[in-house]
């Protein structure tokens, strides 16, 4: 029942990109067309997903007995780049549309606030492995349906009569805005 209340809170309540604001890049460069969108939502999920399990081993197995846990920051870094590197080889290879999609932004998830949050929240929050493999699951999954929600809005902004000096970045990030507001509504309710 812990790991549901946790999954829940993660996903909905406490989102990376409306509550901390974490991923704000890729959510106002990436959200002008659902399929991108999705996309980005499902290659971060996979790299969010496998360096919470990764970083878990590297630090409790390698830094703290080693008694270099100071060096968490370069290593996630470095653990996260590299799983960048296959998840774009592997895009390359078999969805080359994909990969021409997501351009530039692909390799940014390497600098994804998001990605190294939640390796290093992980650790701050003292997660065991299950709990880490949760919060990795559960934050890009909020991811996505965050940036997926706010692209659908997005496409309807572009045919809607907004006043000139507000089109394009004003609205998306006043958009933004009252999204995260009612986020914030949910977490007292919780």
């Amino acid at each position: 029942m812990e790991l549901i209340g946790l999954f829940v809170s993660l996903t909905f309540v406490n989102n990376v990109v409306l509550s901390k604001f974490y991923a704000i890049c890729p959510l106002m460069g990436l959200s002008k067309k659902p399929q991108n969108a999705l996309n980005m939502g499902l290659a971060v999920t996979f790299v969010i997903f496998v360096a919470s399990i990764v970083t878990y081993f590297i630090y409790y197995y390698v830094l703290v007995p080693l008694e270099i846990t100071y060096l968490d920051l370069i290593t996630f870094i470095l653990v996260i780049a590299s799983l960048i590197q296959f998840v774009e080889m592997f895009l390359k290879k078999t969805s080359p549309e994909i990969y021409k999609s997501m351009g530039v932004y692909l390799p940014l998830i390497t600098t994804n606030c998001a990605v190294l949050g939640v390796a290093l929240d992980n650790i701050s929050a003292g997660y065991n492995l299950i709990e880490a493999a949760v919060a990795g699951l559960a934050v890009p999954i909020g991811f996505a349906i965050v940036i997926y929600v706010f692209a659908t809005i997005r496409e309807r902004l572009d045919i809607a009569d907004v006043p000139e000096s507000f089109e394009g970045a004003p609205i998306a990030l006043i958009t933004a805005g009252i999204m995260a507001c009612a986020i914030m509504g949910i977490a007292g309710i919780v």
